[in-house]
């Protein structure tokens, strides 16, 4: 793996592998490959998007970066904000671990804890942003962030040749949905339809779908802290109508089982909001999207973003069984 040179310049961000998976395709009824964004030097996809987005701010003579975040795109802009010799502070909810703290703070930014969760953090940052010099690194709604995220796409294309039959994804923020829609739109894939997975309790971006407009959600009750954004981007919605998006909701404890499934298959840790997609190819649901009519009976592969995340360990993993009472 070797970092890419973008068109915009030096990325921070790798080339990442696309496998495929025998226990994926066994479980989903067809071949299914994994883009592995959870080996990013930062743990997750978002370095692509904030490397971006960070790079063009230190142009326009940025001094300090803000991000208000549950941990990954802290993260990214940490790890952006150190290469580009520019100070940061980071804030984190209050449901952020000791873990991922301890992270931040090894990256050499200021760590702020602010608020239950990260809508609080936000509100936060952003008024820590006011300070002149200082920019605010929103961790998915901005177009800078969509393009960076899009070369996952282009990558996509070179590696597999042709056209999956879907693309399996997280959903948060919607900043993931809008720059794979940006990349499929700029490879010429635009009708390869997208499954969108949320867990129950941090169903922003379903909640939306269904009013056919922004929807605010009253509290994040998943364990999925990294899809707990209260409300999705308007982008978000706008992808909807732009392509063939499919909302699918999945149970925390299968998104749980889908971590702990995924470890043994494939010897990789995830978190919750990553365990979401995988429990979609896990437990049936693909094959009942088909029965549906939402996705083709005869698929030809899938592809799954596997987007990581850096706040899980192996005792997280066990708290987070206890938590929802599985042995």
């Amino acid at each position: 793996m070797t970092a890419v040179v973008e068109r915009h310049g030096r990325g921070f961000h790798l080339v990442t592998p696309v496998l495929e998976s025998i226990a994926l395709s066994k479980a989903a009824g067809t071949r299914v490959y994994m883009k592995l964004e959870n080996v990013q030097p930062t743990g997750s996809f978002k370095i692509r998007g904030i490397g971006y987005f960070c790079q063009e701010a230190a142009k326009k003579g940025c001094k300090h970066f803000v991000c208000s975040t549950g941990g990954n795109a802290g993260l990214a802009t940490a790890y952006a904000a150190k290469k580009l010799g520019i100070s940061a502070t980071i804030v984190v909810p209050t449901n952020t671990s000791q873990a991922t703290v301890q992270k931040l703070e090894e990256q050499g930014v200021k760590v702020e804890v602010f608020g239950k969760v990260w809508d609080d953090a936000y509100i936060k940052a952003l008024a820590l942003a006011e300070t002149e010099g200082w920019v605010s690194v929103h961790p998915f709604d901005h177009p800078l962030l969509w393009e960076g995220h899009a070369t996952m796409v282009r990558e996509l294309k070179e590696s597999l040749g042709a056209k999956p039959g879907a693309i399996v994804l997280a959903v948060g923020g919607g900043g993931l949905l809008a720059g794979v829609v940006a990349g499929l739109q700029d490879v010429g894939w635009q009708d390869v339809p997208i499954v969108a997975v949320e867990t129950k309790g941090a169903d922003s971006f379903n909640a939306s779908l269904r009013a056919g407009r922004l929807v605010t959600l009253p509290q994040i009750t998943s364990v999925a802290k990294s899809l707990g954004a209260k409300t999705v981007c308007v982008r978000a919605l706008e992808c909807a109508s732009e392509g063939q998006v499919i909302s699918q909701l999945v149970e925390d404890v299968e998104a749980v089982q889908a971590i702990e499934q995924f470890l043994d298959d494939e010897r990789l840790l995830v978190e919750p909001a990553c365990g979401a997609p995988l429990a979609l190819l896990y437990t049936g649901y693909v094959q009942q999207l088909q029965q549906e009519g939402h996705l083709k009976p005869d698929l030809d592969s899938i592809v799954i973003i596997v987007c990581g995340g850096s706040s899980i360990q192996m005792a997280g993993l066990q708290a987070l069984k206890a938590q929802l009472g599985m042995k």
